[in-house]
């Protein structure tokens, strides 16, 4: 009787370090995700040049050219390039025109 409740309170003990264990875990992670939250670029706005020359900037000279350039950005290319000189500068992106959004309940 007495190893039996022995072996009960061993496994409790055992099954409560676990779930303390997996609790911090998530706890970490979701402070974590809290923490660089801040880092991400907002939804629906223009993503950072830094991350527009990864995806596009082939010959990584640090411009964007017109044949380079993808999406949205390929169809207001002549609208950003404010020198003409057919390649899109990060001060370019930064003073780009930004598109017209709809106001609400409208």
């Amino acid at each position: 009787m007495a190893i039996s409740k022995f072996l009960t309170i061993i496994s409790l003990v055992l099954i409560f370090g676990a779930c303390s264990q997996k609790t911090q875990e998530t706890a970490s992670s979701t402070a974590n995700k809290v923490r660089y939250k801040e880092d991400r670029p907002k939804r629906g706005g223009p993503q950072q040049f830094s991350k527009l020359l990864e995806k596009m900037d082939t010959n990584n000279d640090g411009q964007i050219s017109a044949s380079e350039v993808q999406g949205r950005l390929k169809e207001n290319f002549s609208q950003i390039d404010a020198d003409s000189n057919g390649f899109i500068t990060e001060e370019e992106m930064k003073n780009a025109p930004r598109p017209n959004r709809r106001k609400r309940n409208q």
